[in-house]
């Protein structure tokens, strides 16, 4: 099985972080964030892992290139961004996408089931599928409805608003790499909308597993806050 992981980012939100590491080689505990994500890899069975680099990438291929990654049976290589191409554009560089491939962000933490959601995606008959997860966001404001006459429907006051976000995880179909340029920049949503109007299939892949996606401070900071806790769900062993 091939993953692709997106590597390339700037990673502008951890500032300072960002202006010494890539954001993927950001310390989690003892290891960079994106070890922990290709050991997981490894462990769901995926013998191919492409990361796709871009920003301070010589860095990235320096650290791996060297064998420091904890992997058993996966075989890593490299696609480098001559320059910004977008939350999607560099998959058209990838070679040889040839079947089902896993796509994943390079700054998630997650304990989700990797090979779940390709069954999921096979099952399901999907070009694309989503990997989503639950966020509740509250609102510290009265919130006001009303009709088009302005007369009042409603008063919320500060309420909690529940909503399925993207996890930064996907399975594609080779299928879909028709719809991004070679060289050219595409962010996902635009890939979305294009295949939305052309009457593709999307599915979303329902999760309630751990999940933090480590582009704040906040979040990563959380996150070193509960690694120990979470370390032996979030680097699982044969």
């Amino acid at each position: 099985m091939i993953a692709v992981v997106l590597a390339g980012g700037e990673g502008t939100r951890l500032a300072p972080y960002n202006t010494v590491f890539p954001k993927p080689l950001v310390p989690l505990g003892d290891r960079p964030i994106l070890d922990i994500i290709i050991q997981q890899l490894d462990y769901y069975g995926f013998d191919r892992i492409v990361l796709s680099v871009g920003y301070l990438g010589a860095l990235i291929e320096a650290y791996y290139g060297s064998g420091s990654s904890r992997v058993q049976d996966a075989e890593i290589s490299f696609v480098r961004e001559r320059e910004p191409l977008g939350t999607v554009g560099s998959l058209a560089l990838v070679p040889d996408l040839n079947e089902s491939f896993l796509v994943i962000n390079g700054d998630e933490l997650t304990t989700l089931n990797y090979s779940d959601i390709m069954r999921f995606h096979k099952e399901h008959g999907a070009l694309l599928t989503i990997a989503m997860n639950r966020r509740q966001v509250k609102l510290n404001l009265g919130v006001v409805e009303v009709d088009d006459h302005l007369k009042l429907q409603s008063f919320l006051e500060k309420p909690t608003l529940d909503y399925r976000v993207c996890m930064g995880v996907y399975v594609y179909e080779p299928e879909v790499l028709k719809y991004i340029p070679r060289g050219g920049r595409l962010d996902f949503p635009d890939l979305v909308w294009k295949m939305l109007k052309d009457g593709q299939t999307i599915m979303a892949y329902p999760s309630d597993d751990y999940w933090l996606d480590l582009g704040s401070h906040l979040d990563y900071q959380k996150a070193q806050d509960e690694f120990e806790e979470q370390k032996s769900r979030l680097l699982p062993e044969r």
